[in-house]
């Protein structure tokens, strides 16, 4: 048997922002018939943000009508200063429905991945210093209230998603249809102009896929402009999370290095992908099953302790790439659970490490305002039939714990309370130890 020992006088950080999604709520506050919701499971998960990329795809967000530049300012020729050049109507609707989930809206400034044979709003904006402007009138409508809008004081506005993806094919370029110096000038031209309109916000991107040599190409390039970055977003699709510590760290040193240490680190694109072939059928199926909802919540537990400062899973949309909620019913999945317990550590005071860490097995454990114990222990791994691991749990004091567990049977099922914490877990199984009276 081994022991997760704790001292709760060691109180280490505050619990990062790690539950937050791309797609929000799926829900429609003028629906009347053909009525499904997902609003109350997903408001209860207490996700902080939502990053609206790719919500186009899809109606219940608003469909073709929403969210892209192209969809929200059609007619590229238009005045950019008159209110009728914009339809707004789809994208403050999925706006707002978030809000009143208490999840607010990380907003990705471009467009959709197309996977079309014919590229469409992903081939470069033919001014890119008017792209930049639309972009402003954008902002303006959510915070400043322009053109019948609001005061929503969204933070983070990210320019583009993915432009290194398929960099070297020229033939299918789905996500940013231009050369890479072309990118490189409309980045620097909107985020200049962002920022000199609005200096609080946080203006930054942009999404990279993963080309590392191609981040340190943009960070480069973005020095010798003086361009200022306020967050780096980038992705990863992996099996273990420690393929994702490692990129978080590449990503880190990459940033002090070229003068952005301060930026914030976002994850705001990850997943379980085994690859992208022959394997993602089978990832899929892992995605929407218990192996899936383990991996969500190992790489959390392992996020909190790396130089991440923000998670944001893809995706709680609809779609094959979601764990959290079933397509047809929305009722949660085994995924939903992570995201849910994840969200009650936003009411414990500070974070408690384990004095010693075991192979295999990933931990979050914080206090709150009043000493209680919150702690989740999740035994996951990618490899095939695992042993049972025999785990005791040493908080250094004596009280009662509600022990809950998330397995192929059981769904946050009470098992009781305990006041000796011993447990024999089986792989890709996840446990919440909740201190009696909380």
């Amino acid at each position: 048997m081994e022991t997760l020992k704790y001292d709760l006088s060691k109180k280490g950080q505050q619990f990062k922002i790690l539950n937050a999604t791309n797609g929000g709520p799926w829900h429609k506050r003028h629906a009347t018939d053909q009525y499904r919701s997902n609003f109350e499971d997903y408001k209860a998960a207490r996700i902080p943000y939502s990053r609206n990329h790719d919500s186009a795809v899809h109606g219940i967000y608003g469909g073709p009508y929403s969210h892209d530049i192209t969809n929200i300012f059609p007619d590229f020729n238009a005045d950019v200063n008159d209110p009728a050049s914009y339809d707004f109507a789809c994208t403050d609707e999925a706006i707002l429905v978030c809000l009143d989930a208490g999840t607010e809206t990380f907003f990705r400034l471009g467009q959709t991945i197309e996977h079309q044979i014919k590229k469409h709003g992903t081939l470069p904006p033919k001014d890119f210093k008017k792209w930049a402007e639309i972009c402003e009138h954008i902002i303006r409508h959510y915070n400043e209230g322009w053109a019948d809008g609001y005061h929503l004081n969204i933070q983070y506005w990210e320019i583009w998603n993915e432009p290194d993806l398929d960099a070297d094919d020229s033939l299918n370029k789905r996500t940013w249809g231009g050369t890479k110096a072309e990118f490189f000038d409309l980045y620097a031209v909107a985020a200049k102009h962002l920022k000199s309109c609005f200096p609080n916000l946080k203006i930054g991107g942009p999404a990279l896929a993963g080309t590392e040599s191609w981040a340190k190409d943009f960070l480069c390039e973005m020095k010798k402009r003086k361009v200022e970055i306020d967050f780096f977003s980038w992705h990863i699709y992996c099996t273990e999370p420690v393929y994702m510590m490692e990129k978080a760290k590449n990503i880190k040193d990459m940033l002090v290095e070229f003068g952005y240490g301060s930026a914030e680190s976002i994850l705001n694109e990850w997943n379980y992908v085994k690859n992208w072939k022959d394997k993602f059928v089978y990832s899929i199926e892992i995605i929407t099953g218990m192996k899936g909802a383990a991996f969500t919540m190992a790489c959390m537990s392992e996020a909190q302790k790396s130089s991440i400062d923000m998670l944001m899973y893809y995706d709680t949309r609809p779609s094959v790439f979601c764990g959290a909620f079933d397509f047809y019913t929305y009722r949660p999945l085994k995924g939903y659970y992570p995201f849910k317990w994840y969200g009650m550590f936003y009411d414990m005071e500070a974070e408690v490490r384990a004095e010693k860490e075991i192979e295999k097995i990933y931990t979050l454990c914080g206090t709150n305002k009043d000493g209680k114990v919150l702690c989740v222990i999740t035994y996951y791994s990618d490899e095939d039939d695992l042993p049972d691991k025999e785990i005791k749990v040493d908080f250094g004091k004596e009280s009662k714990y509600e022990v809950y567990l998330l397995d192929d049977e059981h769904n946050e099922d009470l098992l009781g309370v305990f006041d000796s914490l011993q447990f024999t877990m089986k792989q890709n199984t996840c446990i919440l130890i909740k201190e009696a009276g909380m």
